[in-house]
């Protein structure tokens, strides 16, 4: 299994459209929304500054990129060209498919948290005490296993051809919802009462929490929990279902 995750990381990192999307656009993004934005302004309802704020928010949404986009485009792709069906074929077990294309993906991601917040520390003066940067770090990062989950259900679920836009609208949807682009707090109240039981929200929320120097809502945690419970047993599901076939 160690050889096939070498060869998935090697993969990924040749893939420069994929980095550039995964890795360094979360940044530029940022830059676009909080390059010039006022450092003292508070985003209502959260006590945090929009550079601040934004931070984490395309932190997470680089970490969503690297696992949901990485895991579900390629996963279809190599079912419909027949790798999965030849690697069934070796001594390699089937979850260790899986681990390998989420624990490539989980170390793309990593980068593009760490971009976010060099850029973020470096144009924006965004200053938090080291415990703080490290708990970022791991909570964003653990917390894209429920949408590398995700990225695995969605592969196994949609064809080479809808894998696409299945895995956009979905990408995208969640993205805008969880308040990843912008404050949720700019939204409809309806609409502010449905982002927050969106798994993105929750996901944002953990790392707000911490810069704001408390321990992330049990309700985020919960969400997160049932989310990626919900994610995997699909996952599984599907690739069970997929295995049948073959």
């Amino acid at each position: 299994m160690n050889s096939l995750i070498g060869l998935e990381l090697t993969r990924a990192l040749r893939n420069r459209k994929f980095l550039f999307f995964s890795v360094l656009y979360p940044s530029v993004l940022f830059l676009l929304i909080a390059g010039s934005a006022d450092s003292t302004t508070k985003v209502d309802g959260t006590g945090l500054t929009l550079p601040t704020y934004m931070m984490v928010s395309m932190a997470s949404f680089g970490a969503l990129t690297a696992v949901l986009m990485g895991n579900s485009e390629r996963i279809a792709k190599e079912r419909e060209s027949g790798w999965v069906r030849q690697l069934r074929l070796t001594p390699l077990p089937g979850r260790g498919y899986v681990l390998a294309k989420t624990a490539s993906a989980a170390v793309v991601s990593l980068p593009s948290i760490v971009i976010v917040f060099v850029v973020a520390a470096t144009v924006k003066g965004v200053r938090l005490d080291a415990w703080q940067w490290l708990a970022l770090t791991g909570a964003i990062w653990a917390g894209s296993l429920v949408f590398a989950a995700l990225g695995v259900a969605i592969g196994y679920l949609a064809s080479g051809d809808a894998v696409r836009p299945i895995t956009m609208i979905t990408y995208f949807g969640l993205s805008i919802l969880g308040g990843l682009w912008m404050p949720t707090t700019t939204f409809p109240d309806w609409l502010q009462d449905i982002a927050k039981w969106a798994p993105t929200h929750a996901y944002a929320a953990l790392g707000q929490a911490i810069e704001q120097s408390q321990a992330p809502h049990a309700k985020d945690i919960a969400v997160l929990a049932v989310f990626f419970a919900l994610f995997t047993g699909g996952a599984a599901w599907l690739y069970r279902k997929d295995t049948l076939k073959a």
